[in-house]
């Protein structure tokens, strides 16, 4: 019975650990997200985000979103402690943040974990999303561009002195690269996140479509 005990204390003991699942304020990091939204608008086609694809802004690299993390796994869709974003507080965020939409859906299933008011929440990401220096040669490309997702990882780690080979990932589709993500501390320095480093594109080269207009 002791070696029973003894066993069942040991596989609770993380768990235990935590506040609770999907608990605000209860997560080991972030994680932001960059999103390169011509690759989404292809990739979604007729059902992509109209704000973001069928507009005039030719959007380049774009925040998708900060998610607090697990260092396994994430909390998701946590009990907001107020109320959601205002319209002007939404509107604000569409420097860096493709569409109204988004927005709300990052703050419903991200933000409402992050333990902070919404308000606290969108200034601490874009905090983050002003840490981080996009590439000049990502900053705008004029047509169909094949890279590799290694050198896309260089590149921003070159712009961005600081950022460890296991803090960030590359992802991709079939083809298509898609995102940039960043493993951030509570307090937004760049932190290792295995888990995440381990998600990232495994395709030898990768296509960046251009932006519109570009």
């Amino acid at each position: 019975m002791a070696l029973l005990a003894a066993a069942v204390f040991w596989l609770a003991g993380p768990v235990a650990a935590r506040a609770g699942q999907d608990v605000p304020g209860d997560f080991d990091f972030y994680v932001l997200a960059l999103s390169w939204s011509p690759s989404y608008c292809e990739a979604e086609g007729d059902r992509a985000d109209r704000f973001q694809c069928a507009g005039g802004r030719p959007y380049h690299f774009v925040v998708h979103g900060l998610w607090p993390q697990y260092e396994r796994g994430w909390p998701q869709y946590c009990r907001p402690a107020g109320a959601p974003p205002s319209e002007p507080m939404v509107r604000a965020m569409l420097d860096i943040m493709p569409s109204p939409g988004l927005v709300r859906h990052e703050w419903d299933k991200h933000g409402t974990c992050a333990g902070l008011p919404v308000e606290g929440y969108f200034e601490t990401l874009r905090k983050a999303r002003g840490k981080v220096r996009i590439p000049p040669a990502f900053e705008g490309i004029a047509a169909y561009t094949m890279v590799t997702p290694a050198d896309v990882e260089t590149a921003f780690r070159t712009a961005n002195p600081g950022i460890a080979a296991d803090a960030i990932a590359v992802t991709c589709d079939s083809r298509r690269l898609r995102e940039v993500r960043i493993c951030l501390t509570k307090s937004l320095e760049y932190r290792s996140c295995e888990e995440v480093d381990r998600k990232s594109c495994r395709l030898q080269r990768a296509v960046m479509p251009p932006a519109r207009g570009g």
